[in-house]
Formats: structure tokens, sequence, C-alpha cells
């Protein structure tokens, strides 16, 4: 009867009770340890994720701007009308079924960071929106965006205002800039290259009209 109650801890000396805790206590330290390594590892899987979806996301813009740009290149020019209409529906198909991969991972973003976000992104719009009226302007302007964000020596000049506005975003957030940046400069590089051969084939072509005129005259 004792032994019983000493078991249930009543009656026990405090030498007694000091030692039934003594025991206890490495039991506590090893569930605390495996809650804390169980959290360690889910955290190590949550950022494997959100990695895994941004690559995703990119993987999307990426397909949807080459899938663009083969619409709008200058070979599509020189092939048949039919063949031309087989690409057209190739082409609009794939972008149909890419967009409909919904890929979004949310950033945490305090008021600071928010606030800091929209105004880069109303910097970057004002500039798309005078393409049209100015190319050569607006591509100079990208480009001092563009080094702005850039961790490496910029080898133009550097918009330093811009430059402080992405800095206080979201680190997230530094990342799409930057990636929106170099995708417009790139459709403005394809753009300069599609005029650039389609002024050659122009001038190609009224050479060739003229030499043709002249033989006929000689």
């Amino acid at each position: 009867m004792v032994r019983f109650c000493l078991a249930l801890g009543e009656f026990s000396s405090p030498t007694e009770r000091r030692r039934i805790r003594f025991k206890q206590k490495p039991v506590s330290h090893i569930l605390i340890n495996r809650q804390r390594l169980g959290t360690e590892k889910n955290q190590r899987r949550v950022e494997a994720l959100r990695e895994a979806a941004t690559a995703v996301e990119q993987e999307k813009e990426v397909l949807l701007e080459m899938i663009h740009s083969i619409q709008n290149s200058q070979d599509m020019r020189q092939i048949s009308d039919g063949e031309r209409e087989e690409l057209n529906l190739t082409a609009n198909r794939l972008m149909g079924r890419t967009l409909t991969v919904e890929v979004s991972v949310e950033t945490i973003r305090n008021p600071q960071q928010e606030e800091s976000l929209k105004h880069a992104t109303r910097i970057i719009d004002e500039v798309v929106s005078k393409f049209l009226d100015d190319l050569g302007n607006a591509k100079s302007h990208l480009m001092s965006l563009y080094s702005a964000c850039s961790s490496e020596v910029p080898p133009g000049p550097v918009d330093q205002k811009f430059q402080s506005i992405v800095i206080g975003c979201a680190l997230e957030d530094q990342k799409k800039i930057k990636r929106r940046l170099e995708t417009l400069l790139r459709n403005i590089e394809n753009s300069d290259k599609a005029i650039k051969l389609l002024e050659h084939s122009k001038g190609a072509g009224s050479k060739t009209l003229q030499q043709n005129a002249e033989g006929k005259f000689n």
C-alpha cells in the first residue's frame, strides 16, 4: 500500500517528489525538441512550396511571352496564308491552355511596402503608356529603371528616385519588378528587330522594282 501511494506521488517526502520530477523532465524536453524539429521541417517545406509555385508562375510568363513573340515574328509574314492561319490557331490554343494555369503566390507586405509597390508599378505603367509616342525615349527610361534594380554596376544611368522606391518594396516584389522590366526590354528589342527587318524587306522590294523598271526601259 505504501508503494502504491509513492507511485502516485502521495505521502512522499520532498526528496522523493524532486526525484519524480527529475525523471519526468527529460521526457518534456524530448517532446519540445520533437515539436521544434517538426516546425523547422515544415518551415523548409513551406518555403520550398512557395519557391516551386513562383517558378511555375515565372514559367507561365515566359511561355506567354514566347507564344506572343511567335505570333508577331517577321517569319509569320514570309509564309503562306494557310500556314500562317494554321500556326495562329495552334498558338491561340496553346495560349488558351497556358492561361488555364492559375498560380498565385501572395506576398506579405506592411503598409509602407504596399505603398512602395504601388508607386513603382505606377512609374512603369507611365513609361509603357508612352511606347507608341516615343519608343526610343521609353526604352532609355526603362533601361534606367532596370539599372536601378540591378545589383551589378549598371552600364548606363540609374534612376535614383526609382531605386529608393524599389528598396522600400518587399524582397519578392523587388524580384517581380526587375523581371517585368526585363520582359518589357526584351519585347522592345524584338519590336526593333521586326521593324528593321520590315524596313529592309521593303527597301529590297523597292530596289528590285526599280531595277525591273530600269530593265524595261533599257
